[in-house]
């Protein structure tokens, strides 16, 4: 299977991981122009799905090193697979109550709040399991990313105020994805995998093999979560099931199953990078997709286009301690 040694060449692959997490959002905000987000989930399950069958038939099984994935899934212990099965159960959860947060708030809102509480959570978590990196270094980005999320919060409300009066109830789903999100899924993955991917440890997991099991984790759930969201949405009426069959086409198909994908490479490549780059840093770093995605939602969707005076420079205040608090977390393992 393919592994990565190299400690620059894994902190490539986390920022590609920081692009694919902030950037399959944008998947579901094309879609929702057309038909609802609970229609769109359901081919974004599928997406991660057979991503995660292909790169595990590929990268998985190709090279001379480690387990190739037949052999390594045969072998796996049932508590270690059942750690990445919840995984993907948990993370599923707090992915769709994100979507919801978009749906409601914007990319520039959901993804900051959301994603960064996730990203603090999550590093924690992490970190706890597998303690590596300088955790004085790790602290200070980690706080630096908590002021970014409050920061976000009180632009949103400005905005919010401005349009209606103000309205919490996006900032309170993205809080309930977030923690949700930071507490349930990376740990559990990264519990049942292996620590040398090159000579992988009996009964433990290589990534690959931990990625199919979290995926179908996240598939056969979504006929739990996303058939309760439909039918009892937190706003709006239910959304039939059939309507996924007669009210869409090839194109709203494809787009969902895209951002699937998308999302999936990203999750690939953050535990791929994780022998190199430490457990922690890896998921953090992929936790970064919050700038990218406030990106997305300020530049190009103009989420905050009708915002009072004043809201730029909080959003240019979050963008910056962002980055800084980014910047000292790759320090911290160097």
């Amino acid at each position: 299977m393919l592994t990565i040694h190299s400690y620059p060449i894994a902190v490539a692959m986390c920022f590609v991981t920081m692009l694919c997490w902030g950037s399959w959002g944008n998947t579901q905000k094309l879609a929702s122009r057309e038909w609802k987000y609970q229609l769109f989930y359901w081919d974004y399950g599928v997406g991660v799905l057979l991503s995660a069958l292909a790169m595990a038939f590929t990268m998985g099984s190709l090279g001379g090193e480690g387990r190739g994935f037949l052999a390594d899934i045969s072998q796996a212990g049932t508590g270690h697979m059942a750690l990445a099965f919840l995984g993907g159960v948990l993370f599923n959860l707090s992915n769709i109550l994100l979507v919801i947060a978009i749906d409601i708030a914007g990319l520039a809102v959901a993804f900051p709040i959301g994603v960064g509480l996730a990203l603090v959570l999550g590093v924690l978590q992490t970190y706890y399991f597998r303690p590596e990196g300088n955790p004085a270094l790790m602290a200070a980005g980690v706080a630096l990313v908590v002021v970014a999320i409050i920061i976000n919060a009180v632009a949103y409300k400005k905005l919010q105020s401005a349009k209606s009066g103000g309205s919490r109830l996006g900032i309170i789903i993205s809080v309930a994805a977030g923690v949700l999100m930071g507490c349930g899924f990376f740990g559990l993955v990264a519990k049942g995998m292996v620590h040398n991917f090159a000579t992988p440890e009996a009964g433990l997991m290589t990534p690959y093999t931990a990625l199919v099991v979290f995926s179908l984790g996240l598939f056969i759930s979504n006929f739990l979560w996303n058939t309760i969201v439909s039918k009892k949405p937190i706003r709006g009426e239910p959304v039939p099931v059939g309507d996924y069959f007669t009210k869409g086409n090839l194109r709203l198909h494809a787009v969902g199953i895209l951002g699937g994908v998308i999302w999936n490479i990203g999750m690939a490549f953050s535990l791929i990078a994780s022998s190199a780059a430490g457990a922690a840093l890896s998921y953090a770093l992929g936790q970064g997709a919050t700038m990218v995605s406030a990106l997305w939602g300020v530049f190009i969707w103009k989420e905050f286009k009708d915002a009072p005076p004043g809201t730029n420079k909080l959003l240019a205040a979050m963008f910056a301690c962002f980055a800084v608090g980014l910047g000292i977390l790759v320090a911290s393992k160097l």
